[in-house]
């Protein structure tokens, strides 16, 4: 597996109270959540990228107040138009 390491100054990890190990967990999460709230990735693949299962992915999607769901108006219309 690929290592990444990242330099970032002392006074981080006490701003969000976490040790390093801890805002690196954070971090992932909140990589993974951004990126399935602009549609690059899939729940599965957010999961994976953050540490979690799927439903534990789901409940961080919940707390960042990001709909679990990846559908637009646009597309919901055209599902409704296409069901009916």
């Amino acid at each position: 597996m690929p290592t990444l390491t990242m330099e970032f100054p002392e006074s981080v990890f006490s701003a969000i109270q976490a040790d390093p190990q801890e805002f690196s967990r954070q971090m992932l999460i909140a990589a993974a959540v951004k990126w399935y709230e602009l549609g690059r990735i899939s729940q599965n693949k957010g999961a994976e990228i953050a540490g979690l299962s799927r439903a534990q992915f789901i409940d961080a999607l919940s707390q960042s107040q990001v709909s679990p769901l990846q559908i637009t108006p646009d597309s919901l219309d055209q599902e409704l138009a296409d069901a009916g």
